[in-house]
């Protein structure tokens, strides 16, 4: 008991005296805008802060546009459970474009956002025909 408490106030003075680190607060967006192109936003701090600015406009309202202000880059998700072999395709108005293939409630990669127009659009297949909902553009 004696040295754990020798151990703790040791550990307590080299902290109050700066001598060992404190980890970071937070982590350095990853990516900004065009250099956020085709990158996946679940391995950046992108969605950290993104939310829902747009959804689909279809008969059954599948798609969501998320959007992150820090990184100014958006992507396209599934609100709905989409079938196996379902995708997304994002887009801007800079004509850069990425399909994402998967199922359940997936996400696409992201696109530039930062003084463009985004809008991505998620296709699925319902009893052997194609169904397809998009976002309007933000």
């Amino acid at each position: 008991m004696k040295h754990l408490a020798t151990v703790l106030l040791g550990t307590g003075a080299l902290l109050a005296g700066g001598l060992v680190a404190a980890p970071a607060a937070s982590a350095a967006t990853s990516c900004l805008g065009s250099s956020c192109n085709g990158v996946n936003p679940g391995n950046t701090t992108c969605a950290n802060d993104a939310r829902t600015v747009a959804e689909g406009s279809g008969p059954v309202t599948a798609m969501e546009l998320r959007y992150s202000p820090s990184c100014r880059a958006a992507w396209g998700r599934f609100r709905i459970s989409a079938p196996s072999g379902s995708k997304i395709v994002i887009k801007n108005s800079q004509g850069k474009q990425y399909t994402t293939y998967g199922s359940g409630h997936f996400y696409s990669v992201m696109v530039n956002d930062k003084d463009v127009k985004a809008w991505a659009c998620g296709t699925w297949k319902v009893q052997g025909s194609d169904d397809t909902d998009c976002t309007s553009s933000y």
